[in-house]
């Protein structure tokens, strides 16, 4: 019987017989923790895999992990996980999310919840101490998401967390979001998933509350995680707008980042942070010259309407550039691009894909596909903008950093955790150091330890050659499945570095670990809790492959980072493509590309530290059975899946 961490129940909900039933997690927390873990080991067992992403027998899964109601170690995430409509073959996919909800889930004495079906009419569904109700939403449907939470909260009560859609979910657009407290959005296209169910949204509420194993030891570690991480976020948030924004903190995180937040004259709060506030902010200084509240605008547009800010972003300069270079006209598309930058052109361009609205339609299935059907110029100019096959913005470019093409490679989205874990706070700080730039302290010294504790060894931190990314790879995927399992927030977890006032600037890869052990009372060391992501891991492979993902056919990532050199300034954080080569010397990647020959061999030796076919890209049964998921050697082995 599960404590220490964990609610106990998994909520199951059949939308068709509006009947739910309740599911141990004991039955699942033992092999795959929580949050992405446990969504995949429900998946494997509930879904059809025959049905595709917007069909009835697809399920969405909503899940918490043992962190999950813990203040002080920034822990309150949630995940959202489904077979998304993005990709073709549509993959099983996940969403990662911050706020409130996951928490009042957990409260309401669910570690998850797995909606299954399709109502035969738009609905809500409340989740609360005593069960689940499937109430009315009709008067909702077609409104933005944040006029549907609003209305709910009027409706039934003001102390709900609510997760709602807007048109774009409704109306199947094939990168639609869907929206929780505090401006936290699932992307991937699980918000599609929703809107095929007919599900409006969300409220949850709760009274429970949780105790860990070893409350001495957790406080404890609560005491040094804030020791580490508390100066991290000190200085001015690159997202503030001065006199507008102020400092926000996802509940129960007791640790905060550069979140903003600001109020309109009606009250409601809305987020200013990180790549959604570039979603427009280019464009919008070109035209109006300066800083303009419009770019703040878009944010709002979008999370409301329900896009992807990750896919409109590079959507949107791609049509600039389009029109600039004479491949759209204003007539073809009935988009205002002259105007492009102006709070008309983004309303008219969010609603017409929300509601596929004539170009809209082409617009709403995602830039990459959108340039296919025009024609080479429009693809063409599209790869300077998207970064990956689910047409998500470019980010840590594998032409700079070699690692990035096996993590795009095997994943069925852009895995932000994943380039975070090897470029998010650790380079940057560094490029800063080299530049610098005030804040930056991470030395060369400092990145190369960081890579022997975190990346599987030094070779990691040597930017001039593929030596060692095979196994920094695999090592920063299986750690970051088990963090996002647990569930913890990728701006602090892995913790890789501390603070400038600390002597070592590196940070403690046995947390994660001492924390687990804490809360659930279980006794795991590093090495055996990675065990667990390599476990999880190999189950989202499986599940791929029951979907058509094609081993090592599949496990590709865009031609052009292949065939175009880098450029100067097409790294947001390092213009300039400075990295640490051998022996910790300063080299530059501009004009470089991404051997294939040295991906083809990256991909061979990342498929024998697997234990998968070298040849193909399958795994091993033995490897299978020893990670404890004999099961899925038998599923395996009826459809020539496994070696």
């Amino acid at each position: 019987m599960l404590k220490n961490g964990y609610a106990g129940k998994i909520l199951k909900l059949d939308l068709p017989s509006g009947k739910s039933t309740a599911i141990s997690t004991a039955d699942y927390a033992d092999r795959f923790i929580g949050g992405r873990g446990i969504s995949a080991g429900l998946y494997w067992d509930l879904a059809t895999f025959k049905d595709h992403a917007l069909e009835p027998g697809n399920c969405i899964i909503f899940a918490t992990g043992p962190v999950t109601g813990f203040s002080g170690v920034a822990g309150s995430r949630w995940t959202i996980c489904s077979r998304s409509p993005i990709n073709s073959p549509e993959f099983f996919s996940y969403g990662n999310l911050g706020g409130k909800w996951g928490w009042a889930l957990k409260s309401a004495g669910y570690d998850a919840l797995v909606v299954q079906g399709k109502a035969d009419k738009p609905v809500y569904l409340m989740i609360h101490d005593e069960g689940i109700e499937i109430r009315d939403a009709a008067g909702f449907w077609g409104r933005p998401s944040f006029y549907t939470a609003d209305m709910i909260r009027e409706e039934s009560g003001r102390g709900l967390s609510i997760l709602s859609i807007g048109p774009a979910a409704e109306n199947s657009v094939l990168y639609a979001t869907a929206l929780a407290d505090g401006g936290a959005s699932v992307s991937g296209g699980l918000g599609a998933v929703l809107g095929s169910k007919y599900v409006k949204a969300i409220a949850v509420a709760g009274r429970r509350k949780y105790e860990a194993a070893d409350p001495g030891k957790l406080q404890s570690l609560v005491h040094r995680i804030r020791e580490m991480k508390g100066k991290t976020y000190d200085g001015p948030s690159p997202w503030a707008v001065p006199g507008m924004t102020r400092r926000e903190v996802c509940y129960g995180c007791g640790l905060g980042c550069s979140r903003q937040s600001y109020s309109d004259n009606m009250g409601r709060r809305y987020k200013s942070f990180c790549q959604a506030t570039g979603v427009y902010a280019g464009p919008v200084i070109a035209y109006y010259g300066q800083w303009h509240e419009t770019q703040l605008k878009a944010i709002q547009l979008c999370d409301g309407y329900g896009l992807d800010t990750g896919v409109m972003a590079p959507m949107i300069l791609w049509l600039i550039d389009c029109y600039k270079e004479g491949v759209l006209t204003e007539n073809a598309t009935g988009l205002p691009l002259s105007k492009a930058g102006s709070l008309e052109f983004i309303e008219d361009l969010v609603r017409k894909i929300s509601f596929q609205e004539g170009f809209g339609k082409l617009l709403a299935r995602g830039t990459l596909q959108a340039a296919c059907t025009i024609g080479e110029k429009a693809m063409e100019i599209a790869c300077r903008y998207v970064g990956n096959r689910t047409n998500e913005n470019k980010g840590y470019d594998p032409r700079m950093i070699s690692t990035t093409a096996l993590l795009y490679a095997t994943e069925p989205r852009m895995p932000i955790q994943q380039l975070h874990a090897v470029a998010g706070n650790t380079l940057i700080n560094w490029v800063n150091w080299v530049r610098k730039i005030p804040g930056g302290f991470l030395t060369t010294g400092d990145l190369i330890k960081i890579a022997e504790k975190f990346w599987g060894g030094a070779d990691a931190a040597d930017f001039s050659t593929i030596k060692g990314k095979a196994l920094a790879a695999k090592t920063v995927q299986d750690r970051v499945y088990v963090q996002e399992s647990m569930i913890l927030c990728d701006l602090h977890w892995p913790a890789m570095m501390t603070s400038a006032d600390d002597e070592d600037h590196t940070g403690d890869p046995s947390l994660e670990s001492q924390l687990f052990n804490a809360i659930t009372g279980r006794k795991v060391n590093e090495n055996e809790l990675l065990v667990f992501g390599e476990r999880i891991f190999n189950l989202q492979r499986a599940i791929l492959l029951r979907q058509g993902w094609k081993g090592r056919g599949d496990d590709k990532i865009l031609d052009y980072f292949f065939e175009e050199p880098l450029k100067q300034g097409e790294i947001f954080f390092n213009p300039e493509g400075i990295m640490p080569g051998h022996g910790g010397n300063l080299i530059s990647k501009l004009g470089s590309v991404l051997s294939r020959d040295d991906f083809e061999r990256m991909k061979d030796e990342y498929y024998l530290l697997r234990g998968w076919d070298k040849n193909n890209g399958l795994p091993m049964a033995d490897k299978l059975k020893e990670l404890g998921l004999s099961e899925t050697v038998e599923e395996l082995k009826k459809e020539n899946l496994v070696r």
